[in-house]
């Protein structure tokens, strides 16, 4: 919408390492609440750095970064596990826990952000919905396919039902059958209303989805476009 400030707004935003390696270099970028976008480009092109600044895990050097209106750079350390619970979070890995049920996983991170017994057994059934994984509830992680246990990881992200998704190779573990499913579930859940930042290289998958893609190579845009 013109005139509208944007939801995420990075201005010449550096990130230095040392003097001699840079994680971003000058990088602007904008992006609109509720929409869907790709950070595309090989490993080490500043992908992941620069969903790393969003989620605080990485510094900004230099330039100014806000998400929702808020300066990021001037979250203190006490501040950052609300940042972040404002958005949610889907790795690469799944990061899930070995020894519980798909259910057991998704109650364990309502736990942490201090829900109570009975809004879990509200909530973790109407996540699992959500992301099609109800009907797996009780299976243990290992006994799950690639794409299902990413989306018990996605489930685990929707905790707080965060205005912001951010997946970093989200795909990168699955086959391509597996990878177009769990994008047409980020794009469901940037129907109803998520802002979606997806970081890949999967250019097979991009392709297929006509969403704003934004190329980035030694930790700088190299272009954008929307893919039609």
């Amino acid at each position: 919408m013109e005139g509208q400030a944007p939801y995420i707004l990075f201005d010449r935003v550096e990130v230095k390492y040392s003097d001699v390696v840079a994680g971003l270099r000058g990088v602007s970028l904008e992006v609109q609440k509720g929409e869907f976008i790709f950070l595309c480009g090989q490993t080490g092109s500043g992908k992941s750095t620069l969903l790393k600044c969003l989620t605080r895990e990485v510094r900004v050097t230099k330039g100014r970064l806000v998400l929702n209106g808020r300066d990021v750079r001037a979250v203190t350390q006490k501040e950052v596990p609300l940042l972040r619970r404002e958005m949610g979070i889907v790795p690469q890995d799944f990061a899930l826990l070995s020894g519980k049920t798909v259910w057991e996983n998704v109650a364990y991170a309502l736990r942490a952000v201090g829900r109570t017994r009975r809004e879990i057994r509200k909530a973790v059934p109407e996540i699992l919905d959500r992301v099609n994984i109800l009907h797996r509830a009780d299976a243990l992680p290992h006994e799950l396919s690639g794409g299902e246990q990413q989306r018990v990881a996605i489930g685990r992200a929707l905790i707080n039902n965060p205005p912001l998704l951010l997946a970093d190779e989200p795909t990168g573990n699955l086959d391509p059958t597996h990878s177009m499913e769990i994008m047409q579930l980020l794009a469901e859940l940037n129907l109803r209303g998520a802002t979606v930042v997806v970081a890949t290289h999967d250019m097979a998958v991009v392709e297929q989805m006509s969403k704003r893609i934004v190329q980035m190579e030694f930790g700088r845009i190299a272009g954008e476009a929307v893919d039609a």
